[in-house]
């Protein structure tokens, strides 16, 4: 036979909280009288076990007498069970110990059931609805139904959600802590499609959820499953029902002397859980018990005693732990650490963004590993932080990045004093004014929502305190660039680069942060006297190298090729023969001057300006006039074309015939620029 004990088997630690509290009260009595306000747990052996030490159980009515009775010589404390109780005893508890001060309260209310109390005195009003699933008769929902404003309607199915009527009221729905997870679902289901305006409180427990699971899963895999506890408990009578929806062979133990009324003939694998006001020694009975039917079975020879007190192990402030995630709500995470206290997670110490949905980032069941911030045995609560362990991972990056010289990334949040903020993860870097890579005269807030890349130049392990260099970065990798550009030089390499600055004899361009010079002459294949005819600061040219000496970081350019060459341009455009517009731009007594294509004039001899003998060629022609002419001769080696108009008007042979005698008479009295190809006689002046 094989026997497993579930490991959330036993005392909440709400209902541990209590026992102890109570036990150390008894301890401590020096004569004190110790009262409950009811049975602290519904264990009629656990409750035994108090009475016989000297706990005396009293109801409502005995509280007035109780408080009279309570003297110097004899005081008495009155203990409010995990339960809870109704607003309006705890208000007649509070006025007798303020009366007299030997009559003591100790609250020892769940800390959950706290919860519910809050939730339901927040949400509620006097035209509000509330719904409870839960026992009517049960402590704890009379302490809830007594704080709320407004219609109350407890249910103790899903089914009742449809007599209720709320008359188009908010409505709010809170469960009992130790009721059952998948009725409280059915609830939720039902009551969407009954009313829309309705708002959900997950207050189950989370140790009931992780007790109701892990009896679901054993009870599928088992022949029998023994639930122990009092019939009297809620959560010890939900835990057999959940159990015999898997396995029919379920049943309810008080203790192990009731294990003699089953039947164990052919049983083979047994499940043992129990319920959160049953005593661990109890347990332990029944486990002991079954072990003598039990040949190999590691887990029955161990003392539960032991065992819960592993699950219960001590925590402390700056630990880091790994637990569980048992709930997830709009402001705060369940986390079950198996210990004494249930772990509270925050929102404030879950994400650094307010808009991140956090059921984006977490799921039930999942693993979560968060920092101790605080722990209180008297709330049975854990604070956890996941913030503290991000900001522990990110200071460890930093202080690795500042020991290996590496690239860190961060969001420039905030400009301070002497410098920016910039956030890595949940960890924030100084950057002084002087590391940001902005100059003095301009504003640090443009820097503001940027991510940036900087090195750790200093780390500050007792303070927490780093500071960082964006200038550093923008050395490396300019440098890095510069080696790059250096590396791969090489003349005729051509660029897209922008000019930077200007003197008379040339202008100086911004290749990509290396700077080259275009001297005056190769900035036009005209003549220039001085930069500023062809660009200006702040232009975008395209010029090429035409050398450069690495060592000395020195860069001659150039701006004139073939390809803008305009002679080039004009031999790819026309040819001897071809007809063309052109402007009128100068006049001489021997004929006009007229620009074909930009930079590139041709002379239209006074004898080829009109079919007839002119004295002058301003007789026909002005500066500025567009005529049609006919190429009648190109000399590629003087860069010096001949144009006729009046070869449009006459045979081509006679005009071409004329043209070339007219041509070698004035051979010997033409000059032509280098710069500028325009014929001039040199007698002209």
């Amino acid at each position: 036979m094989e026997v497993k004990v579930s490991k959330y088997a036993g005392f909440c630690f709400g209902v541990k909280r209590a026992v102890d509290m109570v036990n150390s009260l008894l301890d401590k009595s020096s004569g004190a009288r110790i009262f409950s306000l009811g049975d602290i747990i519904h264990n009629k052996h656990a409750m035994k076990s108090l009475t016989d030490k000297g706990l005396t159980v009293i109801s409502r009515a005995d509280i007035e007498q109780t408080a009279l009775s309570a003297t110097e010589s004899s005081p008495c404390t009155v203990v409010i069970r995990a339960h809870g109780i109704e607003l309006s005893v705890e208000e007649e508890l509070t006025r007798y110990a303020y009366a007299n001060p030997y009559f003591k309260v100790c609250d020892l209310t769940c800390p959950f059931v706290k919860k519910i109390h809050k939730i339901v005195i927040e949400n509620t009003t006097a035209d509000s609805q509330l719904i409870v699933y839960g026992d009517e008769n049960h402590p704890e929902v009379r302490g809830i139904v007594g704080r709320a404003s407004g219609n109350v309607r407890v249910i103790s199915s899903a089914d009742d959600l449809y007599l209720c009527n709320f008359n188009n009221k908010t409505t709010i729905m809170v469960a009992q802590t130790t009721k059952k997870l998948y009725e409280w679902e059915k609830c939720k289901k039902n009551l969407k499609t009954i009313c829309t305006n309705a708002f959900f409180f997950d207050t189950i427990c989370g140790v009931t959820e992780n007790r109701q699971n892990d009896i679901l899963c054993l009870a599928k895999d088992s022949d029998l499953v023994l639930v122990i506890g009092d019939p009297n408990s809620s959560n010890s009578m939900s835990l057999l029902a959940l159990a015999r929806t898997v396995c029919g062979n379920s049943h309810l133990i008080e203790s192990a002397s009731d294990i003699g009324n089953i039947p164990l003939s052919g049983v083979n694998k047994v499940a043992i859980t129990a319920g959160a006001s049953t005593p661990g020694f109890i347990i332990e009975e029944v486990i002991k018990t079954m072990s003598e039917f039990v040949n190999t079975n590691e887990q029955a020879n161990e003392s539960f005693a032991s065992m819960l007190e592993d699950s219960l192990k001590t925590l402390n402030t700056g630990d880091i732990v790994t637990g569980v995630i048992t709930s997830i709500s709009n402001t705060e995470i369940h986390v079950d650490l198996s210990c004494k206290g249930t772990g509270i997670l925050s929102v404030d110490e879950i994400r650094t963004d307010a808009n991140t949905d956090i059921h984006s980032l977490y799921k039930v069941g999942d693993e979560i590993e968060a920092f101790v911030v605080r722990v209180s045995d008297v709330e049975g609560v854990v604070g956890l932080s996941r913030r503290r362990i991000d900001r522990i991972a990110d200071w460890k990056k930093i202080k690795a990045a500042s020991e290996e010289g590496a690239v860190v990334e961060g969001k420039i949040t905030e400009v301070i004093k002497g410098g920016i903020i910039a956030t890595v993860g949940t960890s924030k870097v100084f950057i002084p004014a002087s590391q940001t890579g902005v100059p003095a005269s301009e504003d640090l807030n443009t820097l503001i929502g940027t991510t940036q890349k900087f090195t750790i130049i200093e780390v500050n392990e007792q303070k927490n305190r780093a500071v960082g260099s964006i200038r550093a970065i923008l050395r490396r990798e300019r440098k890095a660039m510069l080696e790059k550009f250096w590396a791969e030089m090489e003349e005729g390499k051509k660029f897209t680069g922008t000019v930077k600055s200007m003197t008379s004899y040339g202008v100086f361009v911004d290749l990509g942060g290396v700077d080259g010079m275009v001297h005056v002459s190769e900035l036009s294949w005209s003549r220039v006297k001085d930069p500023s005819e062809v660009v200006k600061v702040g232009d975008t040219i395209n010029v090429f190298v035409k050398s450069f000496d690495a060592e000395k970081k020195r860069i001659s350019l150039g701006c004139k090729t073939d390809e803008t060459n305009p002679w080039t341009l004009f031999n790819a455009q026309y040819a001897v023969g071809d007809t063309a517009n052109v402007t009128v731009v100068g006049i001489t007594p021997f004929g006009a001057f007229a620009e074909i294509i930009p930079e590139v004039d041709g002379l239209i001899h006074i004898s080829q300006i009109a079919d007839k003998r002119i004295g002058n060629p301003s007789e026909v022609l002005t500066v500025g006039q567009n005529v049609d002419v006919k190429i009648i001769a190109i000399d590629d080696e003087k860069q010096k074309v001949s144009l006729s108009i009046r070869a449009l008007l006459e045979p081509a042979a006679e005009v071409a015939e004329e043209a070339a005698e007219e041509e070698n008479d004035d051979a010997d009295s033409l000059v032509y620029s280098s710069d500028n190809p325009t014929a001039i006689p040199e007698d002209a002046e």
